[in-house]
């Protein structure tokens, strides 16, 4: 079973890359970006809960 250190470095990679990929597609497929960003929530939720502070990492101001 991953330690929280490893799911935590996993997550912050994931939450890197979808905003990446988010704020690249936004106005191209809004259906897509939809689809991206719940995704996003959950990874929020997650490493917030894990005690990550998003304040750096998060690059989507909705």
């Amino acid at each position: 079973m991953p330690s929280n250190g490893e799911i935590i470095k996993d997550y912050i990679i994931e939450f890197s890359r979808l905003q990446d990929w988010m704020i690249d597609i936004k106005d191209v497929a809004p259906s897509t970006y939809k689809s991206m960003y719940r995704r996003y929530i959950e990874l929020k939720v997650t490493l917030t809960s894990l005690g990550v502070n998003l304040a750096e990492l998060d690059r989507i101001k909705e």
